[in-house]
């Protein structure tokens, strides 16, 4: 079996921006939500059996504690924000596993479900349905790989080297140092993604980058430069880094079994009528056939 991993909290960022508004009956919007769990649908469709999809139920976590200015609910679109609850019960409805974050993010949920999913030797590989770069440190070999499907590139360990210069397990270390703007943390000035790479593909980790750039055994850039800013604000890249880190201790679920699809819930036949979409009801009944 396959197992499918969704960041449903990107999801509902890309169909708010990518589909046309739509009201359920009492004027709620809804548009983005109904465009992930068709999306979701379409998941089944081809072939998916165990899915879980993770949501942020609230947009901050403990990384605000952290870092004041991590990301946060402030600004979001009050009618993006509006059709995370509602998302989530239409995914319980449909009979998805879903796992709503409070404490932690989503990501943190994706990756504690691959570790446990990937543990279980009847899985055949474990699919992570986002092209955010943080999944990249969950990725694997060919077991646990990441999947863009806006672009529909499937990235294994090979694949995230080839994107990011670094191995999936330095993901969290070139963060640190190139900074991460969607969670809102800087990294440390003059680290680009180049000179990162180059780097990091050498030593992997903060903490064995020499101190002094004469000890370098690899051509950088500026590499002086680059080696006292890191020297001077160590403790500021250690803190990025553990932003970037994903929890792997979240409670997810026991068994992977618990993530089989088996049908929509008896609820889901009247949220489709207060949807007033009886398309999804009638893929979603298709698929039962």
């Amino acid at each position: 079996m396959k197992v499918h991993l969704v960041d449903g909290t990107y999801e509902l960022f890309r169909h708010y921006f990518a589909v046309p508004g739509k009201s359920d009956r009492e004027g709620n919007e809804i548009g983005a939500m109904l465009g992930v769990l068709h999306s979701v649908i379409s998941l089944l469709r081809d072939g998916a059996t165990h899915i879980g999809v993770a949501t942020d139920h609230v947009i901050e976590s403990y990384r605000n504690e952290l870092w004041p200015a991590y990301k946060s609910g402030e600004g979001i679109e009050p009618e993006l924000l509006s059709q995370f609850h509602p998302f989530e019960d239409g995914l319980r409805a449909m009979g998805v596993k879903v796992w709503p974050m409070v404490e932690v993010e989503a990501d943190d949920a994706m990756a504690a479900a691959a570790l446990r999913a990937a543990a279980d030797e009847r899985v055949e590989q474990v699919v992570i349905c986002t092209p955010d770069k943080d999944l990249g440190q969950c990725v694997v070999g060919d077991r646990i790989v990441q999947w863009d499907r806006r672009r529909d590139v499937i990235r294994n360990a090979d694949g995230i080297r080839e994107k990011f210069g670094v191995s999936p397990d330095s993901i969290p270390d070139y963060l640190a140092l190139v900074g991460d703007s969607a969670d809102g943390f800087p990294g440390l000035e003059g680290w680009g993604a180049k000179s990162t790479a180059t780097v990091l593909a050498r030593y992997g980790k903060l903490e064995e980058i020499p101190a002094d750039a004469a000890d370098w055994d690899i051509k950088v850039r500026s590499a002086v430069k680059l080696a006292q800013t890191l020297s001077n604000h160590f403790e500021l890249a250690e803190l990025f880094r553990k932003l970037a880190v994903l929890r792997t201790d979240v409670d997810v679920f026991d068994n992977v079994d618990e993530l089989r699809w088996q049908g929509p819930t008896p609820e889901f036949e009247a949220l489709t009528e207060q949807w007033q979409d009886a398309a999804l009801r009638t893929r979603l009944t298709e698929l039962q056939a």
